[in-house]
């Protein structure tokens, strides 16, 4: 891992999903995305991609901009921005687009990793 490492998926979601998610989370049924489905997309990116596996949370902060549409192609980023190898910290900057570049959300996480190798 290096300071300005990134990782990003790309991701959209159908109604039915939606609908699918609404029905087993009791959230109510909105003509956009939830953000609790956007914010899924940071925690694929951390747990299977950057730092990966064995990856624990520790601080998330997000701020919502604007709302993500059904069936676009969705784009979140992970960027490392600081690596402390001593305590096995790593600080990332996280961001999800619409397809024309809008920016849906922002923030920062902080996780536990396992390797960290400067």
């Amino acid at each position: 891992m290096k300071v300005g490492q990134i990782a990003e998926t790309v991701r959209s979601y159908s109604r039915r999903e939606l609908e699918e998610f609404c029905r087993l989370s009791g959230h109510p049924l909105v003509e956009s995305v939830p953000e609790p489905l956007v914010a899924a997309l940071f925690s694929y990116l951390l747990g299977v991609k950057l730092p990966g596996p064995g990856t624990n949370y520790l601080k998330q902060d997000m701020r919502f901009h604007t709302q993500a549409p059904v069936d676009a192609p969705l784009t979140a980023r992970v960027e490392i921005t600081r690596l402390r190898p001593d305590k096995h910290l790593v600080d990332l900057r996280s961001t999800c687009h619409r397809p024309d570049g809008t920016l849906i959300c922002e923030g920062r996480s902080l996780v536990l990793a396992r390797d960290i190798v400067t």
